[in-house]
């Protein structure tokens, strides 16, 4: 990696810290650049502006985490039943980096830059959609293996598991325990199995 996409990446990483801990609106560049260690200069070489560094960090940062945590095994997923309890069960519980006190960053993200942005809303809004699509995928392939019943439409699993996954992101956030992740697991488990 050359120093120049060196610096690039620890702008992106040590700002996507910054803005996951404290949110995009109350972090400023001025602090990204002091904590990064990197002159003006450099970080205006690599964005114009914050809002062309936040999407970068969407599309650097968030994207392949998303793709490697989220995606894959939705993708990957046999047996939807066991594949996204354990999914989500990990995402709440185990994955170190998504924190409790801090909740989901995509979803944080898309409720402070949505309203005022569009570009941000479409580059969020990609890869929310490429999880339900995936879900939904997942769904019908498992309908056609007899695993899940045919009546059960793949976009409501996925509405519901996006938005069950978010809202209680943010229940955990305002509590700043695990509880609540422990009560949503035990009714996610009832409702996959339902699906039977």
């Amino acid at each position: 990696m050359s120093k120049a996409a060196n610096t690039r990446l620890t702008i992106l990483q040590k700002a996507f810290e910054l803005i996951y801990t404290k949110g995009y609106q109350t972090t400023s560049i001025d602090e990204i650049i002091a904590t990064t260690k990197v002159t003006k200069g450099a970080f205006y070489y690599h964005f114009k502006t914050k809002d062309e560094m936040g999407i970068a960090i969407i599309e650097d940062i968030l994207k392949p985490t998303m793709q490697e945590h989220f995606l894959k095994p939705t993708e990957a997923s046999e047996n939807p039943i066991e594949d996204f309890y354990n999914m989500i069960a990990y995402l709440l519980l185990e994955d170190p980096f998504l924190q409790i006190k801090y909740g989901c960053p995509v979803g944080n993200l898309t409720q402070e830059m949505s309203p005022w942005n569009a570009k941000f809303s479409e580059a969020l809004a990609e890869l929310v959609n490429s999880w339900k699509t995936a879900i939904v995928n997942a769904i019908e392939k498992a309908k056609k293996s007899g695993l899940i019943r045919k009546d059960i439409a793949g976009e409501q699993v996925a509405v519901l598991m996006l938005s069950g996954y978010w809202g209680v992101r943010n229940l955990g956030k305002l509590q700043n325990n695990e509880s609540v992740y422990v009560v949503y697991l035990q009714e996610f488990k009832r409702y996959l199995n339902d699906l039977k």
